[in-house]
C-alpha cells in the first residue's frame, strides 16, 4: 500500500509539473506576442473636426470645406453651415463632447493599441485617418469604417444616462458610452473581414458572431468581455451563471439547425432582453445567442491549433462540432 501510494504521489507530481511547464510555455507566448504587437509600426492620424468646428467662425468655413469636403454635401450653401454655427443645440453638444473627451490623448492610446493589433493579426489592413466628429446623436451610425476614413460620433458616446438620451430606449442608451467606444471600432472592422453567412442556420449565424467576438478577444485584449459585447457588468454575470440553462433550452427546442428569420430577433439583434418566452425573460440580457456563440468559437480554438485568419474561413458546422463545446455550469 505505501508503495503503491507512493508511486500514486510520484504520478500527481509529474503531472503537476507538466502542467506548470505547459502554463509557462502559454506564458512565453503571450508575452512574445504582446512584444511583437507592441513593435508594429502604424500611422494614425486623427482630426478632430468636431473640436474645429466649434472653434470655427463664418470666415474659416471655406478652409474647413476644402480640408474635410465628405463633411460639407454640396447642396447645401454656406449659409446653413453658418448658421449651425451658433444654433444651440451644436454648441451644447460640442460643450458636453469637450467635457467627456477632452484632448482625447487616453482614446488616441487606446486606438492607437488597437490598430496595432490588428495590423498584426491581419498584415494587409490599412490604419484609416481617423475624423471625431458631433453627429446630432444619431446612434446608429456612431462608427462609420469607408475604405481609408473612419468616423466617430463622439456625441454617443457620453454616457447611459445623459440628457441627450433620455427619449432613447434604456437598452440602446447603455451603450452610449466611451468605455464601449474601441469595443464599436474593433466591431466595424471585423464586418470588413468576416463575410456573412449564407448558410441560414441559427447556428451559423450564432458562430457569425462568435467570431467577431473571438476577434475582440485578439485585438482588444485589455477590455472586459463585457465591454467587447456590449454588456453591463451586470449583464455578463447573468449569462456567466445561467450559459447551461440557455444551452440546454436551444439544443431541447432544437434551435441550432432551425432557419426561422425570427430567432435573430429573438437572440441576435440588439434588444432589451432575449426571448424564451419564458418568465426569465426580463432578467436576460439581449443577444444571447451571439453571447453562445463566442462561448462555442472560444472552445474550439482552445482545442485547435489555428491562426485568426484560419478560424474566420472555417463554416460554423465544422466549428461546432470540433469544439466540443460544453457550458459552464
Amino acid at each position: 500500500m505505501k508503495r503503491l501510494l507512493k508511486y500514486f504521489n510520484v504520478y500527481v507530481f509529474s503531472g503537476s509539473i507538466f502542467l506548470i511547464i505547459l502554463f509557462l510555455n502559454a506564458c512565453k507566448q503571450t508575452d512574445k506576442t504582446s512584444e511583437e504587437i507592441s513593435n508594429v509600426q502604424i500611422d494614425l492620424d486623427i482630426y478632430r473636426f468636431d473640436r474645429e468646428f466649434a472653434a470655427a467662425s463664418p470666415g474659416s468655413i471655406p478652409d474647413l470645406k476644402s480640408k474635410y469636403p465628405y463633411l460639407f454635401p454640396s447642396q447645401f450653401p454656406d449659409s446653413i453651415w453658418i448658421a449651425k454655427l451658433t444654433d444651440t443645440i451644436q454648441v451644447e453638444l460640442s460643450d458636453e463632447v469637450e467635457k467627456a473627451f477632452g484632448d482625447f490623448e487616453e482614446e488616441t492610446n487606446d486606438l492607437e493599441s488597437l490598430f496595432q493589433h490588428i495590423t498584426y493579426y491581419f498584415p494587409k489592413f490599412k490604419t484609416p485617418k481617423v475624423v471625431t466628429v458631433t453627429s446630432d446623436v444619431r446612434y446608429n451610425d456612431r462608427v462609420i469604417l469607408a475604405d481609408t476614413l473612419l468616423m466617430l460620433g463622439l456625441d454617443n458616446y457620453l454616457g447611459a444616462d445623459h440628457h441627450f438620451y433620455k427619449s432613447i430606449q434604456r437598452y440602446i442608451a447603455a451603450g452610449l458610452d466611451k468605455q464601449y467606444l474601441t469595443s464599436d471600432v474593433a466591431s466595424a472592422i471585423a464586418k470588413k473581414v468576416l463575410k456573412y453567412p449564407r448558410n441560414r442556420s441559427f447556428l451559423s449565424r450564432m458562430v457569425y458572431y462568435g467570431k467577431e467576438l473571438y476577434i475582440k478577444d485578439k485585438v482588444l485584449p485589455s477590455i472586459s468581455d463585457a465591454q467587447k459585447i456590449g454588456y453591463t457588468l451586470e449583464e455578463m454575470e447573468w449569462s456567466m451563471n445561467n450559459e447551461e440553462q440557455i444551452w440546454r433550452y436551444f439544443v431541447e427546442k432544437e434551435l441550432l439547425y432551425s432557419t426561422d428569420a425570427k430567432l435573430d430577433r429573438r437572440f441576435l439583434d440588439p434588444a432589451p432582453f432575449s426571448k424564451f418566452q419564458l418568465e426569465l425573460d426580463s432578467e436576460s440580457p439581449g443577444r444571447l445567442g451571439r453571447y453562445m456563440g463566442w462561448q462555442i468559437v472560444k472552445a474550439f480554438m482552445e482545442k485547435n491549433n489555428l491562426t485568426l485568419k484560419q478560424l474566420l474561413n472555417l463554416p460554423a458546422d465544422e466549428i461546432f462540432k470540433k469544439s466540443n463545446y460544453k457550458p459552464r455550469k
